[in-house]
């Protein structure tokens, strides 16, 4: 399923919930739940094996357990011993989850189908779940979220429909990107930011859905678009690697790798099967992985590219990867390496590659996990 025909199944989802004019939201959260991870509604949990039919986004908290925003049931926590659900009917205000941060003091920050949640975990963890949940009218008018970040300094970005809200502890406010031109619309917009990221000189990135990418150094923006020699104007990840260069996966150019001064550009005439990328990662080694629609996903090796060599390997159906509309990649911090998307939750095993087995490994509600 392709990006745009993945958007309208959601579609008839996002408007069962009603959304009113934007407005600042200057007020504290009006809800807090006290959640335990006991908590549970069988109407919001997978039938299915699968933990979810789309797993969106992949975090690894302080205590080394498992989140996994899905596409309808709200947000799954793997403990260590057993899944559970939070949406809705917890008190969770999401369905949909389309972002997932980490704050400086540990925090777990959601961006969602109705708003922003936070899970208080810089106290000392004894089982509860404590949400607050940014949703209702005075914060962002019933805008949904596509996108959330939190910061070295523990500031929240987090991508509406229309532009970018800042949270500085306090309170919410609107971030104004320098747009060209208006934007307008109330599902997805040019102004709409599918990904929100900090280099390591702590200058602010930022994707549109027409504009190209925002970079912001604390007082000032440069724009990157197709004139510079970015692959499309449409962006939907951003990364920078550990050797300082910035990526960029775009939603029909394919990737575009900056060094600071020039673009060089991944496309499917040259090197991966599709143009449409959802989501670039750097694993424990450096290597970069990315997906491309229809086509699991590929591992890019700078070495091998310098050598003349093929520099993308590709990881499909072939290898047991039954997510060809891959939307999540991760790597934990005990080495696993994951892989989600429509079809479900998949880890990556090079061992049974090399015993001649299929590298990719199905991961249901059972298992296995390691």
């Amino acid at each position: 399923m392709n990006k745009a025909n993945f958007y309208a199944y959601l579609y008839p989802l996002f408007f069962t919930f009603t959304f009113c004019i934007s407005c600042n939201g200057q007020e504290k959260p009006s809800e807090k739940f006290e959640l335990t991870l006991e908590l549970n509604s069988v109407s919001d949990t997978p039938a299915q094996p699968q933990i979810a039919e789309y797993i969106r986004n992949i975090l690894q908290d302080k205590n080394g357990h498992l989140w996994f925003g899905t596409n309808g049931y709200g947000v799954a926590n793997y403990n260590g011993d057993s899944i559970s659900y939070f949406s809705n009917a917890q008190g969770f205000h999401g369905q949909q989850i389309t972002g997932i941060t980490e704050d400086p003091e540990n925090n777990i920050w959601f961006a969602t189908d109705q708003g922003v949640v936070k899970l208080d975990l810089s106290i000392k963890d004894n089982g509860e779940k404590r949400f607050t949940n940014y949703s209702d009218q005075r914060y962002f008018g019933g805008q949904r979220f596509w996108s959330i970040l939190a910061d070295s300094k523990g500031q929240i970005w987090a991508g509406g429909v229309k532009g970018i809200y800042r949270f500085d502890g306090e309170s919410w406010a609107p971030f104004e990107l320098p747009f060209p031109e208006e934007v307008s619309g109330e599902f997805i917009t040019k102004g709409t930011s599918w990904s929100i990221s900090e280099d390591r000189a702590g200058n602010l990135w930022f994707s549109t859905n027409g504009f190209g990418a925002y970079k912001y150094d604390g007082q000032s923006f440069t724009q990157y678009s197709e004139k510079d020699g970015l692959t499309d104007n449409s962006v939907d990840h951003i990364l920078e690697d550990r050797n300082g260069n910035i990526w960029f996966g775009t939603r029909n150019g394919g990737v575009s790798r900056f060094d600071g001064e020039n673009f060089v550009n991944y496309t499917q005439n040259d090197s991966i099967g599709n143009n449409e990328v959802c989501v670039i990662y750097e694993d424990q080694a450096g290597n970069i992985w990315l997906s491309s629609e229809g086509y699991g996903v590929y591992c890019y090796n700078l070495s091998a590219e310098q050598a003349g060599g093929e520099s993308f390997t590709n990881f499909s159906e072939k290898q047991g990867l039954g997510v060809r509309a891959v939307q999540t990649i991760f790597e934990d911090k005990e080495g696993r390496f994951w892989v989600g998307g429509g079809g479900g939750l998949y880890r990556y095993d090079p061992s049974a590659e090399q015993a001649g087995d299929k590298s990719f490994i199905n991961v249901t509600k059972n298992g296995p996990w390691k």
